[in-house]
């Protein structure tokens, strides 16, 4: 009997070591960390051996297969071991990819993923495919693939995920656009990070779709240079598309070889130009699944947009409070304030993943009027704003944070949870984080 060692007990990892076994390896699951009750529930019913609080070595380098969580990066020195050992060192999304015998439509970028997952996901469930959502979101691919294989699986994934692939294969990829993020994970080099974004492809064939933004100059610029086998639709604001979906005076005209769907980006449920675009890209892999453009917009018209995303929490005296706590990186604020229509008070801060504030200075000049910093580290923010904007201040929590941005707020104004920045040094994640806003609004 083979065996698997996954390392990291979180959703992926416990989703990894039920499909291992049920496929007959012989599993061990090894967490630095705690493993939360609710895993360690799982493990223990499924009789899977795992560890907590260490690595043992032993264990862990007499492994066929090693799956790793995606927040442990290869300078771990395990890794490093495993690596010198020759040991194959895969990813989740790998390892389930190989037992399913469903076709994928994976999505990836730097902003919109998880936007763009739950609204293809939605159009596809509500025309009756029998479709599942997994990756970053929902439940583990691989656990899915275990309990319920399904016909189609709609993912959201990282770069970080697609990293550990090596026949990974979506029948449909979908590339948003690509920023600056993570770079401390990629050398702090941004060619790096746009090959891992494109991996994503590097096993399609002539058979296979990939959609990407055409407005985005670092795709294009790739594409120039590093062609793809997959069938090309793009989509975008600014220009005329003729395979796959532009906008012509707020209208969606999407174009699949002779076929036309029309729609008025009024109709939108979810508001923005940046979810105009993740509409697009959601439509135009709907359209290559044959869904019927009336399901298509139909769709559009009825989601109802991701929690942490640009989400309104309540309008306390006359101040509206806006929960974007998913806004992990500068591009995602960029499109955060690119729709405020009011003064914003902005509460910005966290884990600092090498960000250039820069693209920001513009909106930052022209609509906020106060910045409440939130976070253990906030240098780089006080040097790229605390010239331009008069009151900013720094604050350790989120009620601190909420009291600050009701004393800079007057009537008419938007305090804006956006943080630019990961969530871990006060908070367990950026869901945390957002959850932590909304009970401080709901106290005022």
């Amino acid at each position: 009997m083979k065996k698997l060692v996954i390392l990291g007990g979180g959703e992926s990892g416990v989703g990894a070591a039920i499909l291992g076994k049920k496929k007959h390896w012989d599993v061990f699951l090894s967490d630095k960390g705690k493993v939360a009750t609710k895993y360690a529930e799982v493990l223990n019913q499924h009789t899977i051996r795992w560890e907590e609080n260490k690595h043992t070595e032993s264990e862990i380098l007499s492994a066929d297969c090693i799956i790793k969580s995606p927040g442990i990066p290869d300078t771990v020195e395990i890794i490093k071991k495993a690596k010198e050992k020759h040991i194959e060192i895969i990813s989740e999304i790998e390892f389930a990819y190989r037992y399913t015998k469903g076709e994928i439509i994976a999505i990836t970028g730097s902003n919109g993923k998880t936007t763009t997952t739950s609204l293809t996901y939605h159009i596809l469930k509500e025309s009756g495919l029998n479709v599942g959502v997994a990756g970053n979101i929902g439940k583990s691919f691989a656990q899915m693939v275990a309990e319920d294989d399904k016909e189609y699986y709609v993912l959201e994934i990282s770069s970080f995920q697609l990293d550990g692939i090596t026949s990974f294969k979506p029948h449909i990829a979908i590339l948003l656009n690509i920023t600056p993020d993570h770079l401390d994970r990629y050398d702090y080099k941004m060619e790096n990070y746009i090959a891992s974004k494109f991996r994503i492809t590097e096993n399609q064939t002539e058979e296979d779709y990939f959609i990407y933004d055409a407005d985005d100059p670092v795709i294009e610029q790739w594409l120039e240079k590093n062609p793809i086998k997959a069938k090309k639709l793009s989509f975008s604001l600014e220009k005329e598309i003729k395979q796959g979906s532009y906008n012509h005076k707020n209208t969606i005209i999407i174009t699949i070889n002779n076929h036309i769907v029309e729609m008025n980006t009024e109709e939108i449920a979810i508001k923005g130009k940046h979810n105009v675009k993740n509409s697009m890209a959601s439509s135009v892999a709907s359209h290559l699944l044959k869904v019927r453009k009336e399901k298509i917009r139909e769709s559009l018209k009825g989601f109802i947009g991701e929690p942490h995303r640009l989400e309104f929490v309540k309008t306390v005296e006359g101040i509206t409070y806006i929960n974007d706590s998913k806004a992990t990186n500068v591009n995602s604020v960029f499109f955060a304030l690119d729709t405020m229509k009011t003064p914003v008070v902005w509460i910005v801060g966290g884990v600092d993943k090498g960000n250039d504030y820069s693209p920001l200075l513009p909106y930052v000049h022209e609509k906020v009027k106060a910045i409440v910093c939130l976070g253990i580290d906030n240098n780089a923010i006080l040097q790229s704003f605390g010239n331009i904007i008069p009151n900013i201040v720094e604050t350790k929590s989120m009620e601190e944070a909420v009291k600050y941005a009701r004393r800079f707020a007057t009537v008419g104004d938007t305090v804006l949870l956006a943080p630019a920045c990961a969530s871990f040094d006060l908070f367990e994640n950026y869901q945390d984080r957002g959850n932590t806003f909304r009970k401080e609004v709901e106290k005022l």
